[in-house]
């Protein structure tokens, strides 16, 4: 009786998948995530990301403001009625405040 024949490629592609925690799916699709800045405050203060995301923060008030986490992100200067964007790429929560107005302070919690 003849063996059955292996496919090396298949059994190496489920063996990846097992190694990888693969769900039976392609990841999820990037998002794009909005922060408001209005009232000397970000809204959401808190937010959750998935890695490869990109979260926009737009300036609503009517002074400048930053969004800054040191060694995460810097959006510099973002004007009245500006828009600033970053893709997240490490997991992790970062902490980042406005370094014009340090009393304003956000969390991006990253998955």
């Amino acid at each position: 009786m003849p063996t059955p024949a292996i496919d090396r490629a298949a059994l190496a592609t489920a063996a990846v998948a097992l190694a990888l925690g693969c769900r039976g799916g392609p990841p999820p699709a990037p998002r794009l995530h909005t922060v408001a800045i209005r009232a000397m405050a970000f809204e959401p203060a808190r937010l959750e990301v998935r890695v490869g995301d990109e979260i926009e923060w737009v300036n609503d008030d009517l002074v400048p403001h930053t969004a800054t986490a040191p060694g995460a992100f810097d959006s510099a200067i973002i004007a009245p009625a500006a828009r600033w964007r970053t893709r997240v790429t490490r997991p992790g929560d970062v902490a980042y405040a406005c370094t014009l107005h340090p009393m304003m302070t956000g969390t991006v919690q990253i998955r």
